[in-house]
């Protein structure tokens, strides 16, 4: 048997990075010399400051024992390998719940955008840094504007991906990084109005994360490469545009945009949610394969010219929210939803767009169900307001399907056990051929599985 002093140092520093704390990592190191002497070769170092660990420095009895922060990171820096390739530093998402009220100081201790702060540390280590992740404090950061962003194009010559969370970041001397492929910038107030100094700097990014960037007026994201793209995007600003030839996977979600513009020749996977807006182009997206829509549309017709050139969907995911009761029911008929899609096979309808379509089967049935014929597979959402209706409704539907085999019907909760009981019972008497599963659904809670079919 070999002992911890006896093995490889190679070894350890293997081992040791497998952790995925710095804190771990420091406790390695009394257990034996050896991995005391392995710690200090690991390749990243990945620190959090705790919600135990900031009370204690607020509090007057515990505050001349804690460390400040800053210090223990800078000092881990320096002890750490000059070949450090990824370093994550930040606050514990419980902070988050910290609001200005709790705060009776203007202290920057956790002020970790800080330019004092990083350039204390950051050049001596980015030589070899490929992943650079920074989650502030807002309560101390979001009044000061910070230049972090120069000095990292500046020095991480070979950065690939960078995060960072909480902050008001200038772009005031951003250089060109044209290494990096991947950027997260999330709950973030930015200094770029159209994103045009992001398109400029970091020409070669694949995958881009924008989540509650604020200070955007018409921003436009014009990248040669990118392959990936998530977009979270508030009421401020007045135009999205996003020019993106290899772009593959796409979730946005907008409030109000005037226009929204988006050229993607290579989309396939576009996940949409979209609260009204007065124009919406779609260019050259002609191969989009999955579509997930969540949306409130006032004239469904908007919605049906958006993808009117979209034949090439397979999996369509379809619900409307809010205020669908102004909505013209007539307008969405089944029947008219697959005329715009004829090449579904998977369809999923949200409890909005199941509500709608079907109270326009009660005005007038199935048309024709041609483009039924199509679909393979069919999960609904659905409140059993009226059970002959619904049960109706699913029969007409399901008889029109001659290639649907796999069905799944989520019943809300608040629907009485016995009528739920008695739609299923009815359904798998009527339609012994298809595969059927049921479960439950509520409004902000996971869906429940009862049954996965027969």
């Amino acid at each position: 048997m070999m002992t911890m002093e006896e093995l490889p140092a190679s070894l350890l520093v293997e081992i040791l990075s497998r952790l995925t704390d710095t804190t771990d990592v420091a406790r390695c190191r009394m257990v034996s010399k050896s991995l005391n002497t392995a710690s200090y070769e690991v390749r990243w170092l990945n620190l959090a400051c705790s919600m135990s660990c900031y009370l204690k420095s607020r509090s007057p009895e515990t505050r001349h024992l804690v460390t400040p922060f800053k210090t223990v990171f800078t000092d881990l820096v320096r002890r750490s390998s000059a070949n450090l390739e990824s370093i994550s530093l930040g606050v514990d998402r419980s902070l988050g719940g910290v609001s200005f009220d709790d705060v009776e100081d203007e202290s920057d201790d956790l002020y970790l955008t800080d330019m004092n702060f990083i350039k204390d540390w950051l050049p001596s280590v980015s030589p070899a840094l490929k992943s650079f992740s920074v989650s502030d404090f807002w309560v101390q950061s979001c009044w000061r504007r910070s230049e972090a962003l120069s000095l990292i194009s500046s020095t991480c010559h070979n950065l690939v991906k960078l995060v960072v969370r909480n902050a008001w970041l200038s772009v005031d001397g951003l250089g060109s990084m044209p290494t990096l492929k991947y950027l997260t910038l999330e709950f973030v107030r930015l200094d770029d109005e159209d994103l045009s100094r992001i398109n400029t700097c970091f020409p070669n990014l694949t995958q881009l994360d924008l989540i509650g960037v604020g200070g955007l007026k018409e921003p436009k994201i014009n990248l040669l490469h990118l392959t990936t793209c998530q977009w979270s995007v508030s009421n401020a600003p007045l135009s999205l545009i996003i020019c993106a030839p290899c772009l593959v996977d796409f979730n946005l979600r907008c409030i109000k945009p005037r226009l929204v513009v988006l050229e993607a020749p290579s989309l396939s996977n576009f996940n949409l949610s979209l609260e009204n807006t007065d124009e919406f182009r779609l260019k050259n997206c002609a191969n989009i394969q999955c579509l997930q829509l969540r949306v409130e549309c006032l004239c469904l017709g908007l919605l049906f010219s958006m993808f009117r050139h979209c034949s090439t969907v397979k999996r369509l995911t379809l619900d409307l929210v809010e205020r669908t009761e102004k909505v013209d029911v007539a307008e969405l008929g089944l029947d008219t939803l697959l005329n715009c899609f004829p090449n579904v096979t998977y369809l999923n309808l949200g409890p909005g767009a199941w509500r709608v379509i079907e109270k326009s089967f009660s005005r007038g049935g199935l048309e024709h169900g041609i483009g039924m014929k199509m679909i393979k597979e069919l999960i609904v959402h659905l409140v059993v307001r009226e059970m002959g209706t619904t049960l109706a409704y699913i029969s007409s539907l399901l008889d029109k399907s001659t290639e649907l085999s796999d069905v799944s019907l989520l019943i809300h909760r608040d629907v009485d056990s016995y009528v739920a009981g008695s739609l299923i019972s009815a359904c798998r008497s009527s339609f012994p051929r298809i595969r059927l599963r049921w479960g439950i659904w509520k409004e902000g809670i996971k869906d429940t599985w009862v049954s996965d079919g027969i």
